[in-house]
């Protein structure tokens, strides 16, 4: 039997389907390198806030004709939502993402996300502020006890509340409230009289569904809507918008620095691709259940004298403490101060 004639016998049995499909991988593959495996921990299923990291790893694989993988486990599979920060320091896995009020003590600097009303309203101040925390001494330093380099963050919008009950019209109408909000917008629903606690994203639609809570925060829509939050209340908050939080995609260090110079460049290059897709699915799924919510729950819309003195009562008297509170521990004014003069720079 001539070799061709046992090639294409081979073929025909199948077996030759997978080392002609890894060879057609590699004459594909734009970035060529080592196999490189990596895991991903992330908690829920896969959402609009989960949209960044699925774009690396998708356009990773794609770059580098499947040599570099990013496999992300889902429902917290490799750690708990709390402790992924911990996770990465012990090397169990080699990527992942975490919430900054989920552990204050932890990330005492990138609580400075959490302050209420920071000038980040819309996109293009939302990703210039982030990003210019990120790279803040302070932050690379807190980062790095946790053997954690910052890649990106999941630029979450603005939070607004969903609730069960009897809706609170007035800003009066919050006291005694048990409400889910962390870091910053937790004090400021301080302020208001409500009780704040800072529950897990996962644990609150048992919580509402209980009555152990009145109501929760969330990214607005996408977070109520992924986490079913709607299913389980009756009113919303359409212009509060308190604050948000910050839940960045964080690499271990130590495999990061493993890869070879042309992975972590190609890491690098993809980025924007990464922020793009990251805030064009909060854009997308926010169309889509807008509407959904303005026809199930009762729409609460305060008037601008009220916002006017939530925000004075609840924004600068927060943001002062915790600077007095923090400046001995890090440069918590100079990270207030980069974050104003960024958003003002990016209007």
């Amino acid at each position: 039997m001539n070799r061709r004639i046992a090639l294409t016998l081979i073929a025909a049995m199948g077996f030759a389907a997978a080392p002609v499909a890894g060879a057609l991988q590699a004459q594909t593959a734009e970035v060529s390198g080592p196999e490189v495996r990596w895991n991903f921990s992330a908690w829920g299923k896969p959402r609009a806030f989960t949209a960044g990291i699925e774009t690396l790893a998708a356009r990773l694989k794609e770059k580098t004709g499947g040599k570099f993988t990013i496999k992300i486990h889902y429902g917290g599979a490799l750690s708990k939502n709390r402790e992924n920060l911990d996770g990465l320091k012990l090397n169990a896995f080699e990527a992942t993402m975490f919430c900054n009020f989920y552990h204050p003590g932890k990330n005492p600097a990138l609580m400075v996300l959490t302050m209420p009303f920071l000038p980040i309203g819309d996109w293009k101040q939302n990703v210039a502020v982030r990003d210019a925390v990120y790279k803040h001494p302070d932050v690379v330093k807190e980062m790095d006890r946790w053997n954690a380099m910052l890649y990106v963050s999941t630029y979450l919008p603005q939070y607004e509340f969903l609730g069960k009950g009897k809706p609170p019209r007035t800003l009066d109408d919050w006291k005694g409230l048990r409400v889910r909000a962390g870091g910053g917008v937790g004090q400021a629903m301080k302020v208001l009289g409500a009780i704040p606690t800072t529950t897990t994203a996962t644990e609150v639609y048992t919580g509402v569904q209980r009555g152990t809570m009145d109501a929760a925060s969330f990214p607005f829509t996408y977070s109520h809507v992924a986490y079913k939050i709607h299913e389980v209340t009756d009113w919303y908050t359409s212009n509060l918008s308190p604050g948000s939080a910050d839940c960045p995609v964080v690499f271990n260090k130590t495999a990061y620095g493993k890869l070879p110079e042309q992975y972590k460049k190609l890491i690098a290059d993809l980025r924007p691709e990464v922020v793009k897709a990251q805030v064009q699915a909060y854009i997308d799924i926010d169309k889509k259940n807008l509407p959904m919510l303005e026809k199930r729950l009762t729409k609460i819309v305060y008037s601008d004298a009220e916002l006017a003195a939530f925000r004075k009562a609840a924004g600068k008297p927060v943001i002062d403490k915790w600077i007095a509170d923090n400046q001995s521990k890090f440069d918590a004014a100079g990270l207030v101060k980069l974050i104003m003069d960024t958003a003002a720079a990016a209007k």
